[in-house]
């Protein structure tokens, strides 16, 4: 799917970033948490993945709130009564008399007290991984300590610019370097530090729990059960106080809607809405897949002999996966003299192939890498489809030593302190369009 045009809305004399993915029959807007960026979403592909789903059966409205990504800034943040005049803004803007409402992590009291106060626009509420209030009293102990919250006010001040956060909101990933830096460039691109530490004071001092019983629209909460940023029993409180509310706890760890849960998430939200769930395509997933082989194998094989081209690509096999298990890759294939294998970070496939081109070039041998990132079809332990014959073709055009990748891959490591040469645009036999590849700078 193609990025969606970014567009605004007025809201007061105050401008609203948003986008509208998807035709589907029922309106679905998404109200995000802390911070977002509606841009930057689409540069990630799980984050992606997570609107394009929703998007399948809906027509999907996404925002910046004001204050944050594309949105104006303004020089106070705003409480959730200015906040849901934005949401009223983007939905006349986009001709929307009533919309299902999902916010997840600080998007969801603002998404109930919007259910709570206009019940004709709001058709459906779903929080996730959400809460009725941050600061922790007696009858509602799950949140966040008021040491810990200054903790973190203190290091936002001070690490804005790094990958702050990231560990906890989600840990699945935490050593995915490439997500790491988007998470990071996605903070900065999303608010100042100063902004950042006005909303987390914001956000600490909200309590919607008295609008709870309210709340007459449908509901659906959705909680991983090992959140590590929102405890579960925010969540369980949710569920048991919001009337005729469904609860349902997901076994996950991550806290951002488009982790480990994600799935789960959008077949809950699917059925909640239509009354039915068509699963995600379990046989087809985003891989980067790595392709190598020896160069001029066939001539070292005639040179060395039968015994002694075994004795020396039984060592090249070990040298390959020992580095396919050092950053995580998965070996779907071999032929002859050479591996397909599958990494789910373009970054790790990128140094694994290097250090796999010096490590058998140690044994006097030379390799050729491609690596492409991609939908791929799963069929039993292998991988197919049209990702797979361009990381083949990428790896055809390399020389000895080199490790070609597309220009898909180089886009997603951005960030990693990966450098290239560019290699030009090249036609890849039987692969439609035409492909920009680059050569991995080494030195």
């Amino acid at each position: 799917m193609l990025q969606p045009q970014t567009r605004y809305a007025r809201s007061g004399d105050v401008n609203i970033a948003y986008q509208v993915i998807g035709n589907g029959a029922r309106d679905l807007v998404v109200v995000p948490g802390w911070l977002s960026n509606i841009e930057l979403f689409w540069e990630d592909p799980q984050v992606a993945r997570f609107f394009e789903r929703l998007a399948s059966f809906s027509r999907l409205i996404v925002f910046d709130k004001r204050g944050t990504g594309l949105s104006d800034p303004v020089s106070d943040m705003p409480g959730l009564e200015t906040r849901m005049d934005d949401v009223r803004a983007v939905l006349d803007a986009v001709g929307s008399t009533q919309a299902a409402l999902c916010g997840y992590s600080e998007g969801g009291p603002l998404c109930a007290l919007f259910a709570a106060t206009y019940p004709e626009r709001t058709s459906a509420l779903i929080m996730l991984g959400s809460y009725a209030r941050q600061r922790p009293v007696a009858d509602h102990p799950w949140g966040r300590p008021f040491a810990v919250q200054e903790a973190w006010i203190e290091a936002c001040s001070h690490e804005w610019g790094s990958p702050i956060g990231f560990d906890i909101r989600w840990p699945t990933a935490a050593a995915d370097e490439r997500a790491r830096q988007w998470w990071a460039r996605f903070l900065r691109m999303s608010a100042s530090p100063s902004a950042a530490v006005a909303l987390i004071r914001m956000n600490y001092e909200i309590d919607i729990r008295h609008v709870l019983p309210v709340i007459r629209v449908p509901a659906l909460i959705l909680h991983a059960a090992s959140d590590r940023t929102i405890d579960v029993g925010a969540g369980r409180f949710l569920g048991a106080n919001i009337p005729g509310a469904k609860y349902v706890e997901l076994d996950g760890v991550d806290h951002v809607p488009w982790g480990d849960t994600c799935d789960a998430i959008v077949d809950e939200i699917e059925e909640f809405l239509t009354g039915m769930r068509q699963a995600a395509d379990a046989d087809r997933v985003l891989a980067t897949v790595l392709f190598t082989d020896i160069v001029e194998a066939t001539r070292r094989a005639a040179d060395l002999g039968d015994r002694r081209w075994t004795e020396l690509l039984r060592a090249h096999n070990d040298v390959v996966r020992a580095e396919l298990a050092r950053y995580r890759g998965r070996e779907i294939d071999t032929a002859g003299d050479g591996f397909l294998a599958s990494f789910d970070g373009p970054a790790r496939a990128i140094r694994a192939a290097c250090a796999m081109a010096e490590g058998v070039g140690r044994l006097g041998l030379d390799i050729r890498a491609g690596v492409h990132t991609g939908e791929c079809e799963r069929v039993g332990a292998k991988l197919g489809g049209i990702a797979v014959h361009i990381g083949a073709r990428v790896a055809g055009l390399a020389k000895g030593g080199e490790v070609l990748v597309s220009n898909t891959v180089k886009d997603l490591v951005a960030g990693s302190g990966l450098r290239f040469q560019d290699r030009g645009v090249h036609a890849l036999k039987g692969v439609p369009g035409d492909w920009h590849i680059f050569a991995v700078d080494k030195h």
